[in-house]
């Protein structure tokens, strides 16, 4: 078994971090045994998913988003604003930036703005939003059948549940019996055009946010009406810290996620060819 010694960024989006890792796209590596040695916070760097940035051009970059479990992810909200702060440091870029990322979920146009040294500031059109098939096992969980429920695709799959108080719901107990999804759960407020969220993901479990859930959840309380309808912009509440989700925006049936990502340290490792 061959190694190779590498240099990856962290970076966290809310809370929720990643492990950036320069690669040729025609890079050939166990990724998924990386990911998990790399991710695990007892005998590695520790992370929710290391994400593989190869650039194209100054504009062109790709994304591919491995889980700390090694299991591979479409889309990463969180993770595409850290992916672009890294290119953006990595590359010396300055002043405002625009990239068009090809992801596993498809292309995604971020705006950059640097705010500071250590963090940037980014728009991201996470694309069109579409509707899923109940999950398999679904109906262990539970949910009554007069509590608002969506299935919904922000290029990756996520549940979204309407609750009265997210503090008291047993997320962890949930997540594990549809590991398959994005679980997330929802309450109005406390603002007038606000939710709060929490969120157990699909090969990471429960994390402090979620972009593409924070997306999915903004699209679901705005047709539940948990926000006023004409609502361009919702904000949404996370244990890591808040975003906005402008919907139907640049475009009907899309969402725009707005939101930080702080660069933390750079670590020298080696990956499992």
């Amino acid at each position: 078994m061959s190694s190779l010694a590498v240099t990856l960024t962290k970076h966290s989006g809310l809370g929720n971090d990643f492990l950036v890792l320069e690669v040729p796209a025609e890079q050939v590596a166990d990724w998924p045994a990386n990911a998990r040695a790399l991710c695990n916070r007892q005998s590695g760097i520790g992370a929710d998913g290391l994400l593989l940035l190869s650039k194209i051009d100054n504009a062109n970059l790709t994304m591919r988003l491995y889980n700390s479990d090694g299991s591979l992810a479409e889309m990463s909200g969180n993770g595409i604003r850290c992916l672009a702060q890294a290119a953006y440091m990595m590359y010396g870029h300055t002043g405002n930036v625009n990239y068009m990322v090809a992801t596993d979920a498809g292309p995604r146009h971020v705006e950059v703005e640097p705010l500071n040294a250590t963090t940037i500031h980014a728009s991201v059109d996470m694309g069109l939003i579409g509707s899923l098939d109940e999950p398999a096992n679904w109906n262990t969980l539970g949910t009554n059948p007069d509590r608002p429920v969506a299935h919904i695709s922000v290029g990756n799959p996520h549940s979204v549940v309407g609750v009265e108080d997210v503090r008291v719901v047993p997320l962890k107990e949930l997540g594990e019996k549809v590991p398959q999804i994005n679980l997330e759960i929802i309450q109005p407020g406390p603002e007038n055009n606000a939710i709060t969220m929490r969120v157990h993901e699909r090969g990471a479990g429960i994390t402090q946010a979620c972009g593409t859930g924070a997306c999915a959840s903004a699209w679901a309380a705005v047709q539940w009406g948990l926000v006023p309808a004409k609502s361009s912009e919702v904000i949404v509440h996370m244990d890591g810290g808040d975003v906005r989700v402008k919907v139907n925006v640049p475009q009907t049936g899309h969402v725009t996620l707005i939101g930080p990502a702080e660069y933390l340290s750079t670590h020298q490792a080696e990956i499992i060819l």
